[in-house]
Formats: structure tokens, sequence, C-alpha cells
């Protein structure tokens, strides 16, 4: 029997989210091929089978969150005897619920969900499940069910929300709400009492159709064996989006699909989206109707918090400068097109500001570097981060040893992170590490900013918007392509004169690119 774990998530990652299983205890499985998917506050995970075989049991259901190293499922390997115990227990589980009911109000484990206990016989708890080594509370989300409304087993009672990931909490049997002890906004402990509800212990497992019309079509349209992926619901509510097409199995919408959905141009049935669902109304009810009170998504709310942590931590300042574009432009028009034909990808804007800034950095290593401790580590190194917008929130990929890479080699690379961050498919391995971040707020239309610092980076360069202005050059007024550049430094390690040195130097090499060649 071989276990499948839950890999390393990253530096600061302890714990994810279970969100899709793509395979059932019983199927057989090829080595690599991917089991299930895990989602962070940043990225999704995808876990392959380490040997060919049989999945025999799964441990950490969809929904459920697990610290890093927990045991996800177990493999049984060909010829292999899968457990038979379990199987047992299931053939006759009435003869081992009289026993186990010793107590009125006693808790059953259901797993790695954890989430019910009974009470007086039809009626039955819902419990804050397990949130993580390192998380003791939650905070309720949303109810998707009123007290009286029905539901069936497995469906999504309420979400729960940490500072780190949402935990979906679903209904253990087929039943009814019947008193809700924990409030929309109250916070609650893990292991404490969400709700109680009420069920027929000679229920059929299948409900009978006598539930709410709006019940029955959904049940209709989606059942429960091709459930979306919850963060892909998630996304599909908070952008008012219908109608998604899904890649994962059975017609399963993913996280990624939602993604491209965002990112493709909105026709015409976008704009006229129907009303939100009362489950999730962003407008408190005696709130004036011009105003829309919205959640923060999880990305956003771990985005706020590092920007802030920056700003409490490190001495940040800020130095500008301006550079003349003209060199560049030009070098840029006349070589764009033998570029293209020989390298296969475009030559921008990007790959020269890297190498300019690479260059400045071997003279001024204080801005590759950050404080550990009491300790000053220098880089010998350039890992370049490019910031980039998507459309859940900024993330920062990582271009390792940028400073032994080609202008082709630079711009391929930047051309793969922005594909990979537009469709939601960065790693983490692929966010960390890096040593200095670049951040072009020129393609928004910036003309002038204060970028904040990436920790524990020291350094982020600003690019802004490239405009027509009249300059003095030699005695007489002309016109020339200029942008402001701006450099954020941790004041406690990098000095003044050490700052506005790498600005002059960056400036220096891009306006004369040769200097580049000449290493001047």
């Amino acid at each position: 029997m071989t276990e499948v774990r839950v890999p390393t998530l990253g530096e600061s990652v302890t714990e994810a989210t279970v969100a899709t299983w793509f395979k059932k205890p019983g199927d057989s499985v090829a080595q690599d091929e991917m089991l299930c998917e895990l989602e962070t506050d940043k990225v999704t995970v995808e876990v392959p089978a380490p040997i060919a075989g049989t999945l025999s049991e799964i441990v950490a259901a969809e929904g459920d969150t697990v610290g890093v190293d927990a045991l996800l499922a177990q493999i049984s390997e060909a010829g292999e005897a899968t457990p038979e115990q379990p199987k047992k227990k299931e053939e006759n589980p009435t003869k081992t619920a009289p026993e186990t009911a010793k107590d009125p109000v006693e808790a059953i484990d259901a797993g790695p969900t954890n989430v019910t206990a009974r009470e007086k016989g039809n009626n039955m708890n819902i419990m804050v499940p397990t949130l993580g080594e390192s998380v003791t509370e939650a905070t309720v989300s949303t109810w998707f069910k009123k007290p009286g409304e029905a539901f069936e087993a497995d469906e999504m009672l309420c979400e729960l929300e940490t500072d780190k990931v949402s935990v979906e909490v679903p209904a253990p049997a087929a039943g009814t709400l019947t008193k809700l002890l924990a409030q929309e906004g109250d916070t609650v402990e893990a292991g404490g009492k969400l709700a109680i509800m009420s069920t027929d212990a000679s229920a059929p497992a299948n409900p009978a159709p006598a539930t709410a019309p709006a019940a029955v079509a959904a049940a209709a349209s989606t059942s429960k064996d091709v459930e979306d992926a919850p963060s892909a619901k998630k996304l599909m509510e908070e952008n008012n989006l219908t109608d998604v097409k899904g890649t994962g199995k059975d017609g399963r919408v993913m996280k990624e699909d939602v993604l491209k959905a965002l990112a493709a141009p909105a026709p015409a049935v976008v704009t006229a989206a129907p009303p939100k669902s009362n489950l999730r109304a962003p407008v408190a009810a005696n709130q004036d109707a011009r105003e829309e009170r919205v959640k923060m998504t999880r990305l956003r709310q771990t985005i706020a918090r590092r920007l802030k942590e920056s700003q409490n931590t490190a001495a940040m300042l800020t130095t500008y400068n301006e550079v003349d574009m003209t060199e560049v432009m030009a070098l840029r028009n006349e070589y764009k097109d033998l570029f293209l034909k020989k390298h296969g990808v475009k030559l921008g804007f990007m790959s020269f500001f890297t190498k300019a800034c690479v260059h400045a950095l071997n003279e001024v290593p204080e801005v590759n570097a950050e404080i550990d401790g009491t300790d000053v580590v220098y880089k010998k190194y350039v890992n370049m981060g490019i910031a980039a917008g998507t459309p859940t929130g900024l993330v920062v990929p990582v271009i390792n040893d940028a400073d032994q890479m080609s202008f082709a080699v630079i711009e391929k690379s930047i051309a793969a992170m922005g594909a990979k961050a537009r469709d939601g498919k960065l790693t983490m391995a692929e966010m960390q590490g890096g040593t200095f971040t670049i951040s072009n707020g020129g393609v928004y239309g910036s003309l002038m900013s204060s970028p904040i610092l990436n920790p524990p980076q020291s350094g982020i360069l600003g690019m802004h918007k490239i405009q027509d202005r009249p300059m003095a050059i030699n005695g007489a007024v002309v016109i020339r392509p200029m942008m402001y550049l701006a450099l954020s430094y941790d004041h406690r390690i990098v000095d003044g004169k050490g700052a506005v040195t790498f600005l002059v130097r960056v400036k220096e090499a891009l306006e004369d690119p040769r200097r580049l060649l000449m290493d001047l």
C-alpha cells in the first residue's frame, strides 16, 4: 500500500483545500496520472500518482483543509489486496449504529470532514470541520440554506473563511435545516457547532423528488458526481458568470475554465447577466441601493495583508528619475522583425529593462540583498520578478538566473510566465526566490507611482507610461519619448547614494544600450 500525501506548497504556505478528485476508490491509475487538485490562497497544485495501481481509499474529501505532508489517499499496487475491513462495516451499518450511540449527543467521526454529531434521535449537529494545524477559528461567510429548507447529502450548507482559505461545509446526510447556531459574520472555533439539522434514519439513500422546484432544477442540471470545483463556483458567483464550459472530468467546471472565461472578450449575454442569487446578496437589505458590498476574495485578502506587512516592516523610500527612450525604441524598431523571425518571440521593452537592472545590480549589490535577522544576505545571482496583473489579482512570477540570459531567452521566459499567470497555472515554485522585481504600471497608463516592496526583497523598479515631452538637448528644445522611473528600496540596508546610483545606471544603460554590450 502506497500513501499519497500533500506535497510541499511553498515557503509561507502550510495548508491547502482539496478542490477536486479526478479518481474514485477502485479506479485504476497510472504513474504520474493526476489524482486530485489542491488549492491554496495563491495557486492550484496538482497531485500526481506516485505509482501505478488502484486507488483503494480517499482519506481527504473534496472541500477538506489539509496541511503539508498530510495523508490524502492510498494506492494499492498491482496484485496487492485492498483492505476488506471497511467493506464489511459498510455492508451492515445498522448493526454498529445502536452500539456506538451511547450518549444522546455523541460526536461522530465522519472521516476527514468530521462535521456531525448525533443528538436526540433524528437531530444532528452540523459541526465546524478541521481548519488546519495553525488555524483555530473561522468566520461564517455565507449560509446557502435557511431554517426549514431541505437538502441532499453532501449538498453545500455554508461557507467558512479563515485567513488563508475558504472551507465549504457539506451536509452529512439528507434532511432539513432546523436551527442556525452561528449567523453570517460570526466567528466560530474548530469543532464548534454551526447548526442543527433533522434527518430520518429510515429515509432512502436517494431522496424522493418532493424537494422544492428550485432544488429539483439544480439537481437536474448538475449532479453530485459532476459538481463544479468549489473555487470555480465561487469565482462564477463573484463575477456573475453562467454557462462556463468545463474541461474537467465529466464536464466539471474547473478554476482555470472560469479564469479563461474572464480573460476572454465579454459577449453581450454577459453584460445582461441575471440578478445575483440571494445566496450571496452583496447589498444589505437596509442599505442604500446605490452601494454594493462584496466579500474580498482570499487572494485579494492575502495581497492586502502582504503589502501592509511590507509597509510595516521595511523602511521604504522611493527615488525617481526619468529616461529618454529614443535609443531603445530606435533599436527595437530596427531589429524587431529579424528578432521575431530568428527567435520566434517579439522584442519588447522588458528585456531591455531586465538587462539594465542586472547591469545596475552588479554595481550596487545591496539592492539585490535581503535582511535575515541581524544578517544581510547578498545574492550573487539575479532572480528577476516580473509583476503581472491577472483577473484574480497581482502575481509576481520569477525568472531565475536572469543575469545569465540573452535578450531572446528573457523575452521567451516573460511570455511563458505571462501566459501561465493569465491562465492561473503558476505554481508556488514559479513565484518564489525572487531577488529584485520590475513592475510596469505604464501598460495601464500610469505616469508616475511609488511601487511597494515585495518582501523580503530590498528593491523594486517601477516603469511608467512613455510620453512625448519637450526636453532641452544641447541648448535646443526637442520632443523626446520620456518615461519616469521609480525605485522603492529598503532604507535599512540601501543608502540614498546606492539607490540613486542604481537608478542612474539604469537610465544610462537605456539611453545608450551599447553600454550593456561593453559592460560600462
